[in-house]
């Protein structure tokens, strides 16, 4: 994590939900993350339930997260771990809080999440493969042939689709957007225009990738190409220049060259998940 980032931190107190169930025992159900700076709660819950118990219980488990959401918002996070502390009988019951540092409450709540809930892997339903490619943030980095490493469970409100990954980002040059060290969701393929897009560009000749915001321009129909050419174009469109820009200030921007044979658009960046 970049120092900016660590700067910004604040202090977060979470615990983890568990119930007590008939044929699989003592199961982590989901994460209560609190903000005491602004009582607020961020939660996050396992939604393969339906292979841990029968429909008579699954309705009292799917309502739960519903539920919490609700008191947190009528009694604040304080009051509301302290009401599950006191009423939570032995078979669904609530961890002793703990201290960690935050800097983003929602990308918190999903690691912690990832950490202590091993849930069932519903593959493109709930779950993406992630990749061992070192996505970088910056110049492109030589790596090794690209592998799956398992599957990574991504937050309820992303649609999930048999085109999308996870891989980890290398370098600073993304940020603040894209912290150093994230792992972050990618959809092979571009649809539509790139331009002004973050896009995963590789270069197939030395297996290296980069993350960029993508530019171009592009010479038209019977368009010259520079004031000093002779020839005009005759067939449909082509790029004059493409150019992949950092976020960060601090780090340069650079041209590729068109060719289609040494580099290609691999995928389109949607978002990081921590």
């Amino acid at each position: 994590m970049s120092t900016s980032a660590t700067l910004e931190s604040r202090t977060g107190r979470y615990a983890i939900i568990q119930a007590e169930l008939p044929d699989a025992g003592l199961v982590n159900l989901g994460i209560l993350l609190e903000d005491p700076q602004s009582d607020a709660i961020h939660l996050r819950f396992r939604r393969d339930l339906d292979s841990l118990v029968g429909e008579e219980d699954l309705e009292v488990l799917e309502g739960l997260a519903d539920d919490l959401a609700r008191k947190s918002d009528e009694l604040g996070a304080e009051k509301l771990f302290e009401y599950l502390e006191s009423t939570l009988s032995t078979s669904l019951r609530i961890t002793d809080r703990e201290q960690v540092l935050v800097d983003d409450f929602s990308r918190a709540v999903d690691r912690l999440y990832r950490k202590y809930v091993p849930s069932k892997v519903l593959e493109f339903r709930t779950h993406l493969p992630r990749y061992s490619l070192q996505v970088a943030a910056g110049k492109f980095l030589e790596n090794d042939e690209v592998s799956e490493q398992g599957w990574i469970e991504t937050p309820q409100d992303l649609r999930l689709g048999p085109d999308m990954f996870v891989a980890q980002i290398a370098g600073h040059s993304m940020e603040p957007m894209i912290p150093d060290g994230s792992l972050c969701v990618f959809r092979a393929g571009v649809i539509g225009s790139r331009v002004g897009r973050l896009v995963l560009a590789e270069d197939r000749e030395a297996n290296a990738f980069a993350v960029k915001r993508y530019q171009s321009e592009k010479v038209g129909p019977g368009e010259k190409e520079s004031p000093g050419e002779k020839e005009s174009i005759d067939e449909g469109w082509r790029h004059k220049r493409i150019h992949l820009e950092s976020l960060n200030p601090g780090y340069p921007s650079w041209d590729l060259d068109p060719d289609e044979e040494k580099y290609r658009i691999l995928a389109e960046f949607v978002r990081v998940l921590d």
